[in-house]
């Protein structure tokens, strides 16, 4: 149940981002939602699995520049899942730069954050 509700949150972050930041876009035959949600599903699926990993390995730079590091970690992470919703689902979200990822991740940062402390949900 946390999974799903992991889930929903991060659909309505990325949501957010694209109907918020220039340069992301859903590009889709059918639905954009259709895009949204297998992106969401992917991109929550990484931030289980892989993001502790990538936490752990960047804990030195992340302190030697006071937690601005963690940013690049996000917007690395937010590529990684475009390249396999692309690659997996063919959902067709598209980052035009990574000034736009940049943004877009810390988007996706600040809504989870705020959907999370009204679902209360721990993430």
């Amino acid at each position: 149940m946390n999974f799903i509700i992991r889930w929903i949150v991060t659909a309505i972050a990325v949501a957010a981002a694209v109907w918020l930041v220039p340069g992301v876009e859903v590009i889709n035959n059918g639905s954009s939602w259709v895009g949204i949600v297998f992106f969401a599903l992917i991109l929550s699926l990484i931030n289980m699995s892989i993001k502790p990993i990538l936490q752990v390995l960047s804990l030195p730079v992340t302190v030697l520049t006071l937690g601005i590091f963690y940013l690049i970690v996000n917007t690395l992470l937010l590529y990684i899942a475009a390249w396999l919703a692309n690659g997996l689902f063919g959902a067709g979200f598209y980052i035009a730069s990574f000034g736009s990822a940049f943004v877009a991740s810390i988007v996706i940062s600040i809504v989870s954050a705020l959907v999370n402390s009204l679902v209360g949900n721990e993430a």
